[in-house]
């Protein structure tokens, strides 16, 4: 069948471009979504950063990043990566295998890590303030990173190398000493020479975050850095006349059997910059499972538009039809309609689609979810989705809507358009049905579930419930209209007529509904989701730590921070936490995963720890926490199926596989961390062994100042909190688009409603009906829809909400009563307005 425009077509976009600027808004929207998460979702994919600090090393050996679950699958095992929370390492002696390579000049064993430096002229060998931070490196790094030596020596055993900035700071010259704090413990280390820092030097600061450099010999740097005998990487040089290809191949067949990764090009910038892992993830969870959604909620609108469009002219197809039109006739028009308007619609909408995620891309950037060096990729891709995918929802729902007209003979045709019909069709209801218990099921599922289970089966409860109002929407339209009937009988004439009009038009009615309650329904569980696992958090936060003092510091705590601590005057208890994350398998979906869950390192004893932070211990003791031996979160617990005395398998933050013994099961894993275990069970697996967090009860504020900053437990609080913005941000964001989609969506299908009722809103002007009186109908009926609307969405986003804050947090649904209000408030005056202004513009226009 031809689809080519045909007279039919045009004359019908000529006559009647209300229906058709309706459907190509539908249309463009639903482009503009697609294409922005298109562009994430492929920045995701091919993100990479260029390298930096191994800039000039042409070839780079590192370990995998990645912890990987493979799942047996009907076509085989499928394999998932998850990025690691901390650094995986090499062997340090690959080093030297990779230097007998072919083509290799050299191979460098790279250390990177955190140290804390100390004022040289302390009188009894103790700090006067807060120590500084220093980035260390091996002194073989120079030899890519490009640092050389202004004075002094290279160093040897007890000796170091600072930059201009870290000799300012101790005030030390070449032959002096300092004394420095790494992983190893505090140290004297004898200045052997001054050196300016390289380029790749300037390009990493380092773990610890410092801006100043400090190299120590090669023979000691992994035993500085609290990982012997392992490093971060390994730097291969080149012969002359080398090519980085050639020598990776050497490489890879001289460290054959190893498991460590050889690296060139861009994949070498991933080692340095561990951010581009999670960014990758980031990009793909909105460009694709978030996007994933909004694709479907955008088919779905704009599929519903053009049906309306297409089913408000029935009565001209049946004409058609009486006048000699055949069903292939009235079937290529409705096509050749989709073909004039769908590929215009799809690349008007790309463009403002690209500069959406531009724009999203550079807030996430801003908010360092995503590393600066990475930029946005943009195909043809995209492009093809958005305007193929605008093209099969046109076909589709215009064939869809034309099939009954097309088929029906021309009497019955013209019997069937002057009068709404009353039942939807048995089909419709079947599907309708079925959406609604599935949605029920669903919610069943979700209500025992916990963790990843409630979450993504609640995904599948408000799919199904707002299919549901979809397809039933003329029944649950009548069912509406005849309540608010009841409720309007002493409203007037206006309100009558308002309420003949939606019990007789039960079918437009539903159209303007279904947007309505898609956008609250989607807005609601989105923007709810964050608000009521953010008060539980923070009540569990503000109830969990009881300390009066909590002091922080940017680059590590001191390691005799809490034995220094305990000396002040006054001080009850001191508890230092090493602060990091775990990957612990979560099954969800049927499909296992690697969950990053946070996890304090304690050294001190439970009673000690107990006096400074309440965990609500369920279960056990945390006196039992030790080597082996872990507390954690009942919701973790139930999340991964295990209790009291069970193991918990767990990958520590270097991908070390582990599975301790737990002793104990407490309740405030969400705003504290779901995972409490001893201390030395972490040393050698993170990236900082320094502490992060020191927990004080009793004494004064003003003595600790020296080890970091000091603030009390509601402050802390409050800077928590500000750490979950990129969540908060995130959530209100997908909200907005959704939300904001359908809204437009509900705006476009009342104006187009309006519009088309142009005929009938004259015809009340001409029996007498007053301006003001007709205006006053649309209100009445523009309130109904709101109405409907919110009370359709709201309880779609409760029964959604409700199983999986239970899974989630154990707790219902959080919903500010003044947020909910300004959403009502927006979806009512959104509503009135694209029912009244329309309308006024028509009357005017007819001179009414």
């Amino acid at each position: 069948m031809s689809v080519r425009p045909n007279g039919l077509a045009r004359a019908a976009l000529r006559f009647r471009p209300a229906s058709f600027v309706g459907t190509f808004v539908a249309l463009m929207m639903s482009a503009l979504v697609v294409a922005a998460c298109g562009v994430l979702l492929e920045t995701g994919i091919r993100a990479s950063v260029p390298a930096q600090r191994y800039a000039d090393a042409p070839v780079v050996v590192a370990a995998d990043q990645s912890a990987r679950v493979v799942a047996d699958t009907v076509d085989g095992p499928e394999v998932t990566e998850f990025p690691l929370p901390g650094k995986a390492r090499v062997d340090e002696g690959l080093a030297a295998k990779a230097a007998g390579a072919p083509g290799a000049a050299a191979a460098v064993a790279d250390h990177t890590f955190p140290v804390h430096g100390f004022p040289a002229h302390g009188g009894d060998g103790t700090p006067e303030s807060a120590a500084g931070a220093l980035t260390g490196h091996g002194w073989g790094s120079h030899a890519f990173t490009g640092a050389t030596l202004s004075r002094g020596t290279a160093p040897r055993a007890g000796e170091v190398v600072l930059d201009a900035g870290a000799a300012r700071a101790a005030r030390a010259g070449v032959g002096d000493t300092v004394t420095l704090e790494t992983a190893d413990g505090r140290a004297a280390f004898r200045v052997s020479g001054l050196a300016g820092a390289g380029a790749g030097d300037a390009a990493q600061e380092g773990a610890g975050g410092g801006a100043t450099t400090a190299w120590f010999a090669d023979a000691e740097a992994s035993v500085l850095a609290g990982h012997p005998g392992e490093a971060d990487a390994v730097a291969v040089l080149a012969r002359e006349g080398v090519g980085p290809d050639a020598l990776a191949a050497a490489v890879g067949k001289a460290l054959a059997g190893s498991g460590a990764q050889v690296l060139t090009g861009d994949d070498r910038g991933e080692v340095e910059d561990h951010g581009l892992a999670y960014a990758k993830e980031t990009l793909l969870a909105v460009g694709g499972s978030f996007g994933g959604i909004a694709t479907l909620v955008a088919v779905f609108t704009a599929a519903g538009t053009v049906a309306l469009s297409v089913g408000r002219r029935t009565r001209e197809f049946a004409l058609l039809r009486a006048v000699g039109a055949t069903p292939r006739q009235i079937r290529r028009a409705v096509a050749a309609e989709a073909l004039l308007v769908a590929p215009p619609a799809g690349l008007l909408g790309f463009l403002p689609g690209v500069g959406l995620a531009h724009w999203w891309f550079g807030q996430m950037q801003d908010r360092g979810a995503v590393p600066e060096a990475v930029g946005v990729h943009v195909s043809v891709f995209p492009l093809l989705a958005a305007v193929g995918l605008g093209l099969l929802t046109a076909l589709g729902a215009g064939w869809a809507a034309g099939r009954r007209p097309a088929r029906t003979k021309p009497g019955q045709a013209l019997a069937e358009a002057s009068v709404e019909r009353l039942r939807p069709g048995a089909v419709r209801s079947a599907l309708g049905l079925a959406a609604a218990c599935g949605g029920s099921v669903l919610a069943g599922v979700a209500a025992s579930a916990a963790g990843a289970d409630a979450a993504n089966a609640s995904l599948g409860v408000v799919m199904l419930f707002m299919l549901a109002v979809a397809l039933l929407g003329p029944v649950l339209a009548r069912l509406v209209a005849a309540l608010f009937a009841l409720l309007l009988r002493g409203g007037g004439a206006s309100a009558s007529l308002a309420a003949a009009n939606s019990r007789t038009n039960a079918r437009r009615l539903a159209s303007a509904i279904t947007p309505v309650a898609l956008a609250m329904a989607f807005a609601s569980t989105l923007v709810f989701m964050h608000t009521s696992e953010s008060h539980v958090a923070s009540q569990q936060l503000r109830d969990g730590i009881t300390a009066d003092h909590v002091v922080t510091a940017p680059a590590g705590l001191p390691a005799d921070a809490a034995e220094r601590a305990a000396r002040v005057p006054g001080v009850d208890a001191a508890v230092a936490l090493l602060d990091t994350q775990v990957l612990v398998p979560v099954r969800g979906g049927g499909e296992t995963s690697l969950q990053a869950t946070a996890v304090q390192g304690v050294s001190a004893p439970g009673e000690r720890l107990a006096r400074v932070q309440d965990l609500d211990v369920r279960e056990g003791s945390l006196d039992r926490v030790g080597p082996g031996r872990v507390a954690v979160d009942r919701t973790l617990a139930t999340a991964t199926r295990t209790g009291l005395g069970d193991r918990l398998p767990l990958r520590l933050p270097d991908g070390t596989e582990a599975a301790p013994k737990i002793v104990a099961v407490y309740g405030r894993g969400l705003g504290l961390p779901a995972v409490t275990m001893d201390r030395a069970s972490l040393e050698g697996h993170v990236t900082s062994a320094f502490d992060d967090t020191l927990l004080v009860s009793g004494g004064d504020a003003g003595p600790l100042g020296a080890l970091g900053e000091v603030t009390d437990a509601s402050g802390y609080a409050r800077a928590q909190n500000a750490d979950r913005a990129f969540g908060a941000w995130a959530n209100f964001m997908m909200a907005a688009v959704l939300g904001g989609f359908a809204a437009v969506a509900a705006v476009n299908t009342l104006v187009m409603t309006v519009l088309d009722r142009r005929r009938e809103l004259e015809t009340l002007r001409l029996v007498g009906a007053t301006r003001r009186q007709v205006l006053r109908m649309l209100g009445w009926e523009s309130l109904l829809v709101s109405a409907a609307g919110v009370f359709l969405g709201t309880a779609v986003a409760l029964v959604t909400l409700t199983p999986m804050m239970r899974g989630l947090t154990g707790e219902s649904p959080y919903v500010p009563p003044l947020l909910y209000t300004a959403f009502a408030a927006t979806t009512a005056i959104l509503t009135l307005a694209a029912a009244t202004l329309p309308a006024r513009a028509a009357l005017r226009t007819r001179g009414s």
